[in-house]
């Protein structure tokens, strides 16, 4: 199909004017959040039966325990149940401990689709109470917080929780589920305390 000169004309400058645009458009940058020294990171790994928390305070040489714990919910409760429990804790927990910035388990691929939204529903019960406190939020994927913590991807959760224990110098390892809590908020602070090409994902 033939164009005229004056339609010609008109496509260059739209095209010349759509290049400006992108040229001058600025690159978005990732949100984050800087916990200062004092501030607290609250660490949460979302479950529906046993959902990890720990809060860490920011100090230098090195961060210290302020609390960790797992809320338990028997198998005899009904799902409805457990996600009132898991909210009702957190908000108190919330409420308690005043956390500056909440770090959570990013999203993982389950082969079965009954766990992965029943897990689901727990992570937005728990996410939803963080948010109503207006606490920010961010996402460390579960390879990243091992990295962190003990230097490999690919590590066992046993030596997750020891090198837990060892950085904050604990005098025993703490339970799996508060382990990997601790962990996210220890990979947390990591994070933000240095430059990172890849900062946490904020929710």
């Amino acid at each position: 199909m033939a164009i005229t000169a004056q339609q010609f004309d008109e496509l260059q400058r739209r095209l010349a004017g759509g290049k400006k645009a992108t040229a001058g458009a600025k690159v978005p940058v990732p949100e984050t959040v800087s916990v200062p020294v004092g501030g607290t990171i609250f660490g949460l790994d979302p479950s529906l039966r046993g959902t990890g928390f720990g809060f860490v305070r920011v100090l230098k040489p090195r961060p210290v325990l302020i609390a960790c714990g797992t809320l338990r919910c028997p198998s005899s409760w009904t799902r409805s149940r457990c996600l009132g429990h898991i909210a009702a804790s957190l908000r108190d927990l919330v409420q308690t401990h005043k956390p500056d910035v909440c770090a959570v388990e990013g999203l993982f691929f389950a082969q079965n689709l009954q766990t992965a939204l029943i897990m689901g529903e727990a992570r937005g019960a728990a996410l939803a109470v963080i948010a109503e406190a207006l606490v920010p939020i961010f996402e460390i994927a579960p390879r990243k917080v091992k990295l962190a913590v003990v230097g490999h991807g690919g590590a066992q959760k046993i030596a997750v929780a020891k090198m837990v224990q060892r950085m904050l110098d604990l005098a025993e390892t703490p339970e799996p589920d508060a382990a990997d809590a601790l962990a996210l908020a220890l990979a947390f602070a990591q994070e933000t305390g240095r430059h990172s090409l890849t900062p946490p994902k904020r929710v």
